[in-house]
């Protein structure tokens, strides 16, 4: 048997038998060997030491390089396995999965008579650097489907036995290290040592397989990193992140609240919180309308035939609320595509009509099991800053461009930069594979004619349309996805809508859908983090605190309070009778972006003196010339102080 291997080069070696990517990576140099940590086999990620017989294109993966993150972390979830097993006792111990995730792994459990907490960490850590230090040799085999599952039943591993019954093919793999065994596809380092910079950060509990009705397990969060420099950077990166918590600061601040007995998944919005809102409502309502949209509104709930006339009925009945009178289902919006299709349809349509762009903060209900609820994150009502485009097909390209724009403008106001996922055809979906070809075409066309960095997500489209969904990356490097594009021929099809093109025959407006902001509480969630709760003075709830030295000054704070006022600043009197002090660091907690002090010396001479939140005091400042600053300061939302 000869076989070929093509190396990224270009080059191509030549075997009479089965060779691994080990032995082939030692052949180009001792230094690559060493460094590697599994191959890339015709793109997919294969173990070093897993032996190929046949023709391919191979990559070493060194463990530098970001395909190798995937290889190490889910061997650490095996070592960290491992440990609890020698821990708590492998005869005590039923293994659940232990995938790599973002940034790192878990493992689930279910441990006899035993609960892990947070202090338990140090010591599984310790145990981990044990198994690390023996430098075991992992192994890759395979049994027939029958001999796996004696194996498991043999090892007491019952959720094993559950995973290798639905495993369709005849053979199933597995991965040992020492004593340790574990059903597994793999790929694996070839040995226990090969990667040491890993942390333990969290325990939690999750249902087998995600099913609130199946046993709770006991979960273990960790994180490995190559180099030891990368570790520590991430780990700081999450000690602001808990800082952050938009969970924490939102209550703190006064800005929202969850009242889970009643309400879970839905937050409830104070004052402050909805000024805040409001903001970034009327920011987009300006943006809209340079671009050309015009505002409309919807019913929150409708009849169920147009959810089975739009879809989604069939592919997403699951996330929706129902609720039912004189003998009718009526359906709380989960989407609000179906209400603006109502719009669109509400009188004819000409060619020379379109683009018409639809646009509503749409409130939206969706089911989310209560697990994976956090905070503004993950809710289960939520309003979109959503848009609906009909178009002629000529135009998608040009429209979609446009919106692609529409978000840079909008997200460089919060200092945001990004990139872009374009999602294809997912396996549930509506239509035919010639249309969903065009759509996604059309969406390729326009990011790569304003430029815009992405990478194709296969399989991850909506069931009615190709997306692009846009990542921003927040202050301390954290990614989250927020505004998306999606192109829709399927809706216009089962909502037979239609325009009079030039020629007077009827045609098929093409839809898009998309929404910038995407969920207005999911966004604010995020600018808490992206902020720390210290928004920019034109976001701020509160933009200006007057501070009286004591009871004496009050009248002329009072005075300063109305001026304010009537310059649209949003600013409060703290008068409480308490010191100064206290008040300063009382108002430096709620990130007020200025502090006005007033005196005698301020009230003789008619002036202020200014303490902006990061500790500056700036005296003898006329009054005037304060507001001249705030106001510039608001009306161009400069991301800093004037002072």
């Amino acid at each position: 048997m000869i076989m070929q291997v093509r190396l990224p080069d270009g080059s191509i070696k030549i075997y009479d038998g089965p060779v691994t990517p080990g032995q082939i990576a030692r052949e180009i140099s001792e230094g690559l060997w060493r460094n590697a940590a599994g191959a890339l086999v015709n793109g997919q990620l294969w173990d070093l030491e897993r032996p190929i017989d046949f023709d391919c294109e191979l990559k070493i993966v060194k463990l530098e390089e970001p395909e190798a993150a995937e290889i190490y972390r889910h061997t650490m979830s095996h070592i960290m396995a491992q440990a609890v097993m020698r821990i708590y006792g492998a005869d005590k111990v039923k293994l659940g999965i232990g995938p790599t995730i973002e940034n790192g792994f878990y493992y689930d459990f279910d441990i006899q008579d035993a609960k892990i907490t947070e202090e338990d960490l140090t010591k599984i850590e310790e145990e981990m650097k044990k198994i690390i230090k023996e430098d075991l040799k992992i192994e890759r085999f395979e049994l027939p489907k029958a001999e796996a599952i004696e194996l498991m039943k043999q090892r007491g591993q019952v959720y094993k036995v559950e995973l290798i019954e639905e495993i369709p093919d005849e053979k199933v793999s597995f991965y040992k290290q020492g004593e340790f065994i574990d059903l597994c596809r793999g790929p694996h380092l070839p040995s226990t040592g090969k990667v040491k910079h890993f942390k333990l950060l969290s325990v939690s509990g999750a249902y087998w397989r995600g099913n609130e009705k199946n046993p709770m397990l006991q979960r273990i969060y960790g994180t490995a990193f190559a180099k030891k420099e990368d570790l520590e950077n991430y780990l700081k990166m999450l000690e602001e992140a808990k800082k952050r918590d938009h969970r924490k600061l939102g209550p703190q601040l006064d800005l929202f609240f969850i009242n889970t007995d009643v309400a879970a998944g839905m937050p409830i919005f104070l004052p402050y919180g909805m000024t805040v809102l409001l903001e970034l409502m009327n920011l987009s309502r300006k943006l809209h309308k340079k671009y050309g949209y015009k505002e409309v509104g919807t019913p929150l709930i409708m009849h169920e035939k147009l959810w089975r006339q739009s879809g989604h009925w069939d592919h997403y009945k699951n996330n929706m609320y129902f609720t039912e009178k004189e003998e009718v289902t009526y359906a709380v919006k989960p989407m609000n595509c179906p209400g603006h299709i109502l719009i669109y349809k509400n009188k004819p349509v000409s060619y020379k009509d379109l683009p018409i762009r639809l646009f509503e903060f749409g409130r939206v209900h969706r089911y989310e099991r209560g697990g994976v609820l956090h905070g503004l994150l993950r809710v289960r009502t939520f309003t979109q800053d959503d848009a609906h485009i009909f178009c002629r097909e000529d135009q998608v390209v040009a429209e979609v461009t446009n919106v692609v724009k529409f978000i840079d403008e909008l997200y460089s106001i919060f200092g945001f930069t990004y990139r872009a996922t374009l999602s294809t055809m997912p396996e549930d979906h509506m239509g035919d594979e010639a249309t969903w070809e065009k759509a996604t075409q059309a969406l390729r066309n326009a990011l790569e004619e304003t430029k815009v960095p992405y990478v194709v997500a296969e399989g991850e489209g909506a069931f009615y349309g190709p997306k692009i969904d846009f990542h921003v990356k927040d202050v301390i490097g954290r990614e989250w996805q927020c505004a998306t594009i999606q192109v829709d021929f399927q809706m216009p099809e089962r909502f037979d809508i239609t325009y009079k093109d030039a020629d007077g025959t009827e045609k098929r407006p093409v839809m898009i859908h998309r929404a910038l902001y995407g969920s207005l509480e999911r966004f604010f969630g995020i600018l808490i983090e992206h902020y720390a709760g210290a928004f920019p003075t034109w976001l701020a709830p509160v933009q200006v605190v007057i501070l009286p030295v004591s009871e004496k000054y009050v009248d002329y704070a009072k005075e300063l309070l109305e001026k304010f006022d009537k310059n649209g600043i949003r600013v409060e009197l703290d008068d409480r009778n308490e010191t100064l002090g206290y008040r300063i660091r009382e108002n430096q907690m709620r990130k007020v972006p200025y502090m006005i002090i007033v005196g005698e010396k301020e009230k003789e001479a008619g002036k202020i003196s200014v303490r902006t939140r990061d500790g500056r005091d700036i005296h003898d400042v006329e009054v005037e010339e304060f507001i001249t600053k705030i106001t510039r300061e608001i009306n161009s939302k400069s991301m800093s102080l004037s002072y």
